[in-house]
């Protein structure tokens, strides 16, 4: 019993990052919604692990603020209001920014040709669903946050680049996946020029434009069950951002990628 229960203690810090993984991709995916129960018997379940490291999982993601821990043990994924979705954008802005003016100038050939495949692979994703294309650009954003090799800046900048896919599944509207596509690519470009206030202007302009092509539309319930929903997720792991594609008064005052 001792054995069994360290070697438990051993694999769940494993188990509880596959969890959240695979929970994060079907937020960012619409896959579910906000509002949406997470049980942990079904996560469990869904993943082969038990209801503590389930609980874990959900712990973990409550602290990034994804999903809602209510009372008698009830998750679900959580519903941002529209004042916080507007703040969010705001506050992803001068960290997105942040990461710019680091950059620029400072990429190498390699780090350049990465961010240029990863926006081939958005181009690519292109007439596909919107929830791919979101996924996708919200992971180029990470991937620049990753080529600082700040810590802080990496976690948190992917933290409310999740978050703000979270309130893109509340806050619906159309992607214009064209629209980020060039956008990206004239970063890119920037960065390499290295022109840190002009990159950081780009930056600010790009993420304030998402925001404003958002329209305002509760998303509508899918009725699904949840294990059905999962089950891609915990069969196949996430594509590494860094590898392969795969993001009023209005959320530009009032509405928000």
């Amino acid at each position: 019993m001792m054995a069994r229960e360290t070697d438990q203690g051993r694999t769940s810090p494993d188990k509880v990052g596959t969890i959240c993984r695979a929970l994060r991709r079907a937020i960012i995916e619409q896959a579910l919604e906000p509002g949406a129960k997470l049980p942990e018997d079904a996560l469990g379940e869904s993943f082969g692990v038990s209801r503590t490291i389930a609980r874990h999982a959900l712990g973990q993601l409550a602290a990034e603020g994804l999903v809602e821990l209510r009372r008698n043990r009830i998750a679900v994924v959580a519903t941002p209001s529209w004042q916080e979705a507007r703040d969010t954008f705001d506050i992803r802005i001068e960290l997105e920014r942040l990461v710019v003016r680091q950059l620029a100038g400072r990429l190498s050939k390699a780090q350049i040709a990465a961010l240029r495949a990863h926006v081939d692979a958005e181009d690519a994703a292109r007439g596909g669903p919107d929830a791919v294309s979101i996924r996708l650009a919200t992971e180029f954003h990470i991937l620049l946050a990753t080529m600082t090799e700040s810590p802080i800046l990496i976690r948190y900048v992917s933290e409310i680049a999740y978050r703000c896919c979270l309130i893109l599944s509340l806050f619906s509207r159309p992607h214009s996946s064209e629209c980020a596509i060039n956008e990206h690519r004239l970063l890119i470009d920037t960065l390499a020029e290295g022109d840190a206030d002009k990159v950081m202007s780009l930056m600010h302009s790009h993420l304030d434009s998402v925001a404003d092509r958002a329209l305002v539309a509760q998303a509508k319930p899918r009725g699904r069950d949840i294990m059905d929903i999962l089950a891609p997720y915990a069969e196949t792991p996430p594509a590494s951002p860094a590898g392969k594609a795969g993001p009023g008064r209005s959320l530009r005052r009032d509405a928000a990628e």
